[in-house]
């Protein structure tokens, strides 16, 4: 008896040997892990944001074989995807080619390429870095800080409840990171969702996108309702990132300590690094692909430029629309590109963050 207990308390200890590092020294881990993660997967995050804003009515924007007019940027409500290949229909104020919508992962890829130029696959990284750098950094320190003191309290108070733990603490760091940097993850959908009308053209950056948001008619006043304007689609984050947070580490964290346990006795850089990925990468794929729903309806609120119908929707209300709309097909739009996304992203901030954090550590013993 005394022998399992004493190996499930080293193998909780394995991945957190170096627990003395400070808030800062972890901020800076988990900072440099989401600069690489956003700069490597910004691609598939555009095809994704792409693929959900074509199925919200944003209307492709480019040349057209058939000759149709270039249609706005704006989100016309009406507008449906036609089943009719190479058909040109006009829908309000939008004309849509249909032999150019998006139609899937690969052929999002083949058009912006084509027609707006490879770069444009890293539209919005600058937001991107500005969003996830601060977040992560934010994110990944309190996961760790919150995951210590619960498990330090069930431990002694209530065992029985220490498997939930990487559950509670996920969602409660989660949330404080979703909520402080929301503005910027605001303008990094927008900035990825409506396509510009000429190749090379430049856009707007993340600050234009804000004020855009917040005076979409120029010349007009700010007020505390253009401002609430910023923080569109909050509910949405939170309703998307709380779950895929709770699922992925309720996924994650046991999945690493089993891996690390098989590895032996003290852990190395190596051990670290291919547990981690592992681990992650499995964990970010299920909670994307769980939690895919929630991401479509986040997206559609906050691409929503109608001022009135942006403030009234709700999580449920545009859950129930997209069903309406699309059906099944509807709910899991873009969802080959998130998972596709998730996972190498959810594995690389994590290898990247426990690995530097081991580092650090043996840094601080020499």
């Amino acid at each position: 008896m005394m022998v399992e207990e004493e190996a499930k308390l080293e193998s909780k200890s394995k991945p957190m040997v170096n627990e003395n590092l400070r808030f800062g020294e972890r901020a800076l881990s988990a900072g440099g892990a989401a600069f690489i993660s956003a700069v490597i997967v910004n691609p598939l995050d555009v095809v994704k944001t792409r693929l959900q804003a074509q199925a919200a009515g944003v209307p492709y924007q480019g040349s057209c074989r058939l000759g149709c007019f270039e249609s706005n940027s704006t989100v016309a409500h009406d507008l449906r995807p036609s089943s009719s290949r190479g058909v040109c229909r006009i829908t309000g104020s939008a004309t849509v080619c249909s032999d150019h919508q998006y139609k899937g992962t690969l052929d999002v890829f083949i058009k912006i390429i084509r027609q707006e130029g490879f770069s444009r696959l890293w539209r919005g990284t600058n937001a991107s870095l500005a969003l996830a750098v601060p977040t992560v950094g934010i994110y990944m320190p309190c996961y760790d800080y919150f995951r210590n003191i619960m498990e330090d309290f069930t431990a002694e108070k209530s065992p029985s409840l220490t498997p939930y733990v990487p559950l509670a603490a996920g969602t409660i760091a989660r949330s404080l990171a979703c909520i402080s940097i929301y503005p910027v993850e605001l303008a990094r959908t927008r900035m990825q969702a409506f396509k510009g009308t000429q190749r090379g053209a430049k856009l707007p950056g993340v600050w234009k996108t804000l004020v855009d948001a917040v005076n979409p008619v120029k010349g007009s006043s700010s007020n505390g309702q253009n401002y609430r304007m910023l923080w569109t689609g909050l509910g949405a984050q939170l309703a998307r990132d709380v779950p895929f947070s709770a699922i992925c580490w309720s996924i994650l964290e046991p999945t690493r300590r089993s891996i690390l346990s098989l590895m032996g006795e003290e852990p190395r850089a190596g051990s670290i690094i291919g547990a981690n990925f592992t681990a992650g990468f499995v964990a970010g794929a299920v909670a994307a692909a769980a939690t895919c729903p929630l991401d479509v309806a986040k997206t559609r609120r906050q691409i929503e430029k109608n001022r009135d119908r942006a403030m009234k929707m709700t999580t449920r209300q545009t859950l129930a629309e997209i069903w309406r709309d699309g059906g099944m097909r509807g709910m899991f739009s873009g969802a080959g590109a998130r998972v596709g996304r998730a996972g190498p992203s959810v594995a690389i901030v994590v290898s990247f963050y426990e690995v530097v954090k081991y580092g650090l550590h043996h840094f601080h013993q020499q």
